[in-house]
């Protein structure tokens, strides 16, 4: 287990390495005085730690069947989607982009992938009723630098692309400040920041939404073309871990993959 990962103390962090406890099961199934004995860590420090690792491996709050009923978790509604902002897209969509699963988003260059990517950075800040999540979004770029000024262009237009929401909330929401921006230039930084920094992003409610600009330019870059089966496990593992982000916080994931006009293109399921 990642113990890094976890919002605890580094001299606890190394204490539970002394001990050699390696997983988080261990840490549950062991009592508080037995913990201490093996880590020789405070009753304050163990019973922080206990805390610490039921909340990263609990899947959500229990939800009472008051709440469902009052609407206050929409995000379990069966149904509910992220809007693209746009009537005619979220109509061929079914309501827009699904809150559990990875959506890809392919075409050529110059197509309008990332001015779609950032405009539903910003969908995802509205508030449910409006079709948002209330939440920021994550944005990880793997090859090109975050267009920074393309956001301010949309941002400054909000009040005229969503006729149909009130102007104090296209004028009125901090869009800049609730979008994280990543740099993952290849593999390894990218595990990393799928492992460690986006969960954190998520757990704390900062984000629900996770942009991924493009999955295909890592691979690229890390195997030849002829090397297709050694990037199968790399690339599955990737999926996997987007899928379990996805479905643990409800939070939509877009990946965003580049074809070339006239290249054959093998469509699989990522």
């Amino acid at each position: 287990m990642d113990w890094e990962q976890l919002e605890l103390n580094p001299r606890v962090v190394a204490a539970v390495k002394r001990a050699r406890v390696r997983t988080a099961r261990e840490i549950l199934s062991l009592s508080g005085p037995d913990l201490q004995r093996l880590t020789r860590l405070s009753q304050a420090d163990v019973h922080h730690l206990h805390l610490t690792v039921a909340a990263a491996y609990r899947p959500g709050l229990p939800v009472t069947a008051l709440q469902l009923l009052r609407g206050e978790c929409p995000s379990l509604e069966p149904g509910r989607r992220l809007t693209l902002g746009c009537p005619v897209l979220d109509g061929l969509l079914r309501g827009g982009v699904p809150l559990t699963g990875i959506t890809e988003l392919a075409g050529e260059s110059a197509a309008g992938k990332t001015q779609l990517c950032l405009q539903l950075c910003l969908c995802a800040q509205y508030p449910p009723e409006h079709g948002g999540l209330g939440a920021g979004a994550v944005y990880i770029c793997t090859e090109d630098a975050f267009p920074a000024k393309r956001l301010q262009q949309l941002i400054s237009f909000q009040a005229r692309l969503r006729p149909d929401l009130p102007l104090a909330l296209t004028q009125g929401l901090p869009f800049s400040d609730n979008i994280y921006v990543e740099h993952a230039p290849d593999l390894g930084a990218l595990q990393a920041c799928i492992s460690r920094r986006v969960p954190i992003l998520l757990s704390r409610g900062l984000v629900r939404l996770v942009v991924l600009d493009s999955v295909a330019a890592v691979f690229r870059s890390e195997f030849e073309a002829s090397e297709a089966r050694e990037r199968a496990g790399p690339l599955l593992a990737l999926a996997v871990a987007l899928h379990r982000l996805s479905h643990s916080f409800s939070a939509p994931v877009i990946c965003v993959n580049q074809v070339q006009h006239g290249s054959p293109v093998e469509r699989r399921p990522f």
